[in-house]
């Protein structure tokens, strides 16, 4: 491998750590079982002793509601994801929470592997970018004007 090949690889590893996106490397039908959801999580998924196992441990970590935390009179919450996308293709995508048909709040994806089917990370928002306690929002994963991934969020 070239130094300028190294590089390159070096630098969009760093993108993909800093953006806090990464690929997931997960088998066809896991994939399947949830194209087009954002799995909300705590903590990275956890992985089964097969497929089948696999799909019960995601659907066991999934959480419908977040306990945000005080912090100087600001409420934050902070969760992991996973997207199984719908469509690839996208080196960048934005997470929008909607409360009801209006925009609360938004955060940009950026260093997105395009073939990847699944990305993961971590996200921290809080209620000075939009969000309030007690209600619930739609959490969408766009592309554009393409939804690629959905899922509904309560925040505590």
């Amino acid at each position: 491998m070239s130094i300028r090949m190294m590089s390159a690889a070096v630098l969009a590893a760093a993108l993909v750590v800093a953006g806090g996106v990464a690929s997931a490397d997960m088998s066809r039908p896991v994939i399947s079982a949830f194209k087009g959801q954002v799995v909300v999580s705590k903590q990275e998924l956890p992985e089964g002793k097969n497929d089948k196992d696999t799909i019960a441990k995601i659907k066991a970590a999934k959480v419908a509601a977040l306990t945000g935390e005080a912090q100087e009179d600001v409420t934050y919450w902070n969760f992991h994801y996973t997207a199984f996308l719908s469509k690839t293709g996208a080196s960048k995508l934005k997470l929008e929470f909607y409360n009801g048909k209006q925009l609360a709040a938004d955060k940009t994806l950026d260093g997105i592997d395009p073939k990847s089917a699944v990305l993961s990370g971590d996200i921290s928002i809080n209620e000075d970018e939009g969000l309030a306690k007690g209600k619930t929002y739609t959490v969408k994963l766009v592309n554009g004007s393409s939804v690629v991934a959905s899922t509904s969020l309560t925040m505590k």
